[in-house]
């Protein structure tokens, strides 16, 4: 095995065109890195810290923000606007046909200009997060009182550093390995690493060693069931039909159609985590508003949302609907059924058309009810492990762990192809 991985890395390096993109995926993410430690001027590290500690969201938020929103650099909302943009133009699938039509049947152009409308929608929205942040940053004391100027100056620069984070993403997707996007968030995964296990180191406890012990093994278990689950698929057998041309036969060929078990992915966790976003700024904005009745309202949503049992509960709900949500929204299986019938193609045992799509639908809904119940119980495990342990630093991130093992298990299967193609 050892002998394999030297022999691919030798690969690696004698193939120009692979190296390239390597190091040009390693210095964007290096440039992401120093915008990520350039901080926005007057802020309070200590209060920073503190208030981070205290909101489980915010450190789940700074996940997708790629680790920019933990020390408020240049880049602190990270690609967050982009995400929240896509996810809207996803949803925008569902209520408008014409946008369905653009995305599933136009093809590349279709989805090129898809991408476009969704770089546009996330000017504005990063304009709205980046004053909100602020503004709500202020409240707490964390940044000084900012006059107007002031204000739009930093939310402008903020909104820059979005932007750029954006073009530079896309330039890894296109010049580089793997998605750009997925990468700039694993790269604050990993830039985390380091203070979580310096904060483990201080707070270690001999007397706890059997619980470091099984938190290590749990975390082994979760990983391979992350690695099991991202990479399982439900075959469905298909035959094409025979044809016959003069005396020569065509055709009768055995294959199989691949139904993965994650057919989401991460997505139904970041449509998730950006429903629960809203109410909790909004509610945080006006906790202290001279209104009394919208300050009553707006305590009992923050306090609700504070409470781990209300907010785990939401959490898994939603993560379960939005699974189910996005797998109809991104594979339907009448337009599966439909191409089968063109192309002279059957499931054995299933009539072509209605019957067909029937059959993969029903299939389908099995295997993203699994699929549903693993993402849940990964973006609520953290909470559990807290409630369990009962210390804080002892947290499996269910959600960073997902995007870890996502984004490996894709770049090692496009350098795999890559080598392939190359030995070919």
């Amino acid at each position: 095995m050892i002998g394999t991985f030297f022999q691919k890395l030798k690969l690696i390096i004698q193939d120009g065109s692979l190296r390239k993109r390597i190091l040009f995926m390693l210095g964007a993410l290096v440039l992401f890195r120093i915008l990520a430690t350039i901080p926005t001027p007057g802020v309070d590290i200590n209060r920073l810290e503190e208030f981070f500690s205290n909101n489980q969201f915010l450190g789940l938020l700074n996940i997708f923000s790629g680790g920019g929103l933990s020390n408020l650099s240049i880049v602190m909302l990270g690609v967050g606007p982009f995400i929240t943009a896509s996810i809207i133009m996803q949803l925008l699938t569902v209520l408008s046909p014409r946008m369905k039509a653009m995305y599933q049947e136009e093809g590349e152009a279709g989805r090129a200009k898809f991408s476009q409308w969704s770089r546009y929608l996330t000017v504005p929205l990063a304009f709205l997060q980046g004053f909100a942040f602020l503004t709500l940053l202020q409240q707490n004391g964390i940044v000084p009182s900012l006059g107007f100027v002031a204000m739009m100056t930093n939310v402008i620069i903020i909104v820059a550093g979005s932007i750029l984070l954006m073009w530079i993403g896309e330039l890894i997707t296109e010049f580089g390995i793997g998605n750009g996007v997925s990468l700039i968030i694993f790269s604050g995964i990993v830039a985390s690493l380091p203070s979580a296990l310096s904060q483990l180191t201080f707070t270690f406890d001999v007397s706890q060693l059997p619980l470091y012990l099984g938190f290590l093994l749990a975390t082994v278990a979760v990983t391979a069931g992350v690695v099991f689950i991202t990479e399982a698929e439900r075959p469905i057998p298909i035959t094409y039909a025979r044809k016959s041309r003069g005396t020569k036969q065509f055709g009768g060929v055995s294959t199989y159609l691949p139904l993965r078990v994650n057919q989401a992915g991460v997505i139904p966790i970041i449509f998730a985590l950006s429903m629960l976003l809203m109410p909790q700024v909004v509610a945080t904005f006006f906790v202290n508003s001279s209104i009394s009745i919208l300050a009553t309202v707006a305590g009992a949503v923050s306090s609700g949302l504070s409470n781990n049992l209300i907010y785990g509960s939401l959490y898994f709900f939603l993560v379960f609907f939005f699974t189910f949500f996005y797998t109809a929204v991104t594979f339907d299986p009448n337009r599966i059924a439909d191409n089968l019938q063109k192309g002279g193609a059957f499931i054995p045992g299933v009539r072509p058309g209605k019957h067909t799509s029937e059959h993969v639908g029903n299939i389908l809904t099995r295997i993203t009810f699994v699929g549903a119940l693993f993402l849940g119980v990964i973006a609520v495990l953290p909470i559990g492990m807290q409630a369990i342990t009962g210390i804080a630093t002892l947290t499996i991130g269910g959600t960073a762990l997902l995007i870890a093992v996502s984004v490996v298990l894709d770049i090692v299967k496009r350098i795999e192809a890559q080598i392939s193609i190359r030995e070919y």
